[in-house]
């Protein structure tokens, strides 16, 4: 059986994950490195001598570390809280934090023009208050905080996710007996609490500076051009004529992967004598009225935060008349019924299901089998393997996309011909470590005595897989398929590059597009982001009801 399943293990790869995941970046690799043949770095020469990448990194750079900081700045307080007190509307308020991952920042942004502009709302609403005498230019000289704003209270639910997990692991006892021995609380909070968490702190603002730091919709939506996606983005249309784009790409992930590696590593380091696993049951406090008061407070005005760009979609898409006001004037359904019924959308709408169906059925027949593999038949290819399924979370959209666009350019599967088959196999690509985590998850969760006791009985190896492992696994292949078409769905950076034609436009690509019309390209883009909006946040609940905390595994290096 071993032989079985390193040989089905070793087809996958040359079928599959060699040339869709590997081969496009070694494509842009050689040709950043050997440009005619021989090894070179002129390509990497000029790149840094144009004062524009400078500018681009040190701003990318700004944004992560910036959009890092302020996330973890929401999130430990929250994770704090929600890990060792007991107050009113605990589970509900625990739920709807995660409601900023419902929307990506790319279409969360669209509504906070709105909201940022030099006469918006936020600052017609300080200026009303005396806060301001001049308002801030947010989309202009300022534009680096709207869009450090934006990505922030989209990801910072993934530090907390990985904060609240880690402090509730913590064994109360030690901090009982430090506080028996003579020390204070917030020595004891420093000197064991902390030691204890620092792993899965690292493991989560590792994600979130990968994440912030190649976001491309937020900042193309912002206009602000001087990042290192939005230049990769804007080489990619001018593949043929300028091949530094190759080598900008390589720099980018170059950085991406020491990110995540250095994520992983950290996210596994032992602090003190060893990490614990909420070896005894830790009682939640009870606050006092006036701590509750603020508590609850607190936790209103972040959710209010976190909702924020949701309402401004949400506003952006119903506005009638909105002009030097705080909030709409009047208001419409017209734009739900205008984006419903344009063409380039209804077309767009087609083209997302379809591909995110075709992403779907790939990482559910591949990924079901990988995870199996990799959790029941331990072979020589198995660490390998898993780091190689797991690899496409180190590798920046934006960089998949530009490595498909010059590896198969010319070729039958060229996306300016026809970029159906490549983004569906991109967003398979992206997705599947997702499917391959929920199911591992679920296979470690099946006794293996029950697949031995069919094996004894006579039942085949695919027969005991058919009918006793997988419907015992089958919510959590579900919750996965549930999470893959969703995120594929609104899937940014590979649908903004690889869709070249308006027939065969992605919904992203078609939002992006409208939100170029002068006359109500917003608000057709924002009615289109409210309906995916609503999608995604239903897959989520359905996917949180079939996965329970393990929904968090989805958000951990």
């Amino acid at each position: 059986m071993k032989k079985t399943g390193a040989f089905i293990l070793l087809v996958i790869f040359l079928f599959f994950i060699g040339p869709f995941l590997l081969y496009p970046l070694f494509h842009v690799t050689s040709v950043a490195l050997f440009p005619g043949g021989q090894f070179s770095l002129g390509y990497f020469y000029h790149l840094f001598s144009h004062p524009t990448i400078g500018r681009s990194i040190l701003n990318s750079l700004s944004i992560a570390l910036i959009t890092t900081a302020l996330s973890a700045l929401i999130a430990l307080p929250l994770a704090f809280l929600f890990t060792r007190f007991r107050f009113p509307g605990k589970t509900l308020f625990g739920g709807l934090l995660l409601l900023p991952l419902i929307i990506p920042p790319f279409v969360g942004a669209i509504g906070m023009r709105q909201i940022l502009a030099r006469f918006g709302s936020l600052n017609l609403l300080l200026l009303k208050c005396g806060l301001l005498k001049a308002p801030i230019d947010w989309l202009g000289y300022a534009r680096l905080w709207g869009v450090v704003l934006v990505e922030a209270l989209h990801l910072f639910p993934i530090f907390y996710l990985n904060a609240a997990a880690a402090l509730a692991n913590v064994d109360p006892t030690l901090e009982e007996a430090a506080l028996n021995l003579g020390s204070n609380r917030l020595r004891t909070f420093f000197k064991i609490t902390v030691p204890y968490v620092l792993p899965s702190l690292f493991s989560g603002a590792v994600l979130v500076t990968l994440w912030s730091f190649t976001d491309l919709g937020t900042p193309l939506v912002f206009q602000m051009r001087e990042v290192v996606p939005v230049q990769i983005f804007d080489r990619a249309l001018e593949l043929s004529d300028n091949p530094e784009g190759h080598a900008l790409v390589m720099v980018m992930l170059l950085l991406s992967i020491t990110l995540f590696f250095l994520g992983k590593k950290l996210s596994h380091l032992r602090y003190g004598p060893g990490q614990t696993k909420g070896a005894s049951f830790r009682e939640e406090k009870s606050l006092s009225l006036s701590s509750t008061v603020f508590v609850l407070a607190f936790i209103g005005f972040v959710l209010f935060l976190a909702c924020l760009p949701h309402l401004a979609v949400f506003l952006t898409s119903i506005r009638g008349k909105w002009f030097m006001s705080v909030l709409p004037e009047s208001y419409t359904l017209d734009y739900y019924k205008r984006a419903l019924g344009h063409e380039l959308a209804l077309s767009s709408i087609r083209n997302s299901i379809f591909l995110s169906g075709v992403s779907t059925v790939i990482d559910t027949l591949f990924g079901v089998v990988i995870a199996y593999l990799l959790a029941r038949k331990k072979t020589p290819l198995t660490s390998l393997f898993d780091g190689l399924v797991m690899f496409p979370l180190a590798i920046p959209g934006v960089v998949m996309a530009f490595g498909y666009l010059a590896a198969f350019s010319g070729s039958p599967l060229d996306p300016k011909l026809n970029p159906l088959p490549l983004l569906a196999i991109a967003y398979a690509v992206r997705r599947m470590p997702y499917m391959v985590r929920m199911s591992y998850g679920g296979f470690l969760q099946v006794e293996t005595n029950l697949e031995e006791a069919g094996a004894n009985l006579g039942s085949p190896p695919f027969k005991t897989f058919w009918k006793i492992t997988l419907p015992l696994v089958g919510a959590s292949v579900l919750a996965g398929a549930i999470l893959t078409f969703a995120f594929s769905l609104l899937e940014v950076s590979e649908s903004l590059i690889l869709a070249f034609r308006e027939e065969y436009f992605p919904l992203t690509k078609t939002i992006y597009q409208l939100l170029g019309r002068i006359e109500d390209g917003p608000y057709l883009a924002s009615a289109l982001g409210v309906w995916a909006m609503a999608f995604l946040g239903v897959s989520f609940l359905l996917a949180s009801l079939l996965l329970g905390r393990r929904l968090g595994q989805l958000f951990r290096v």
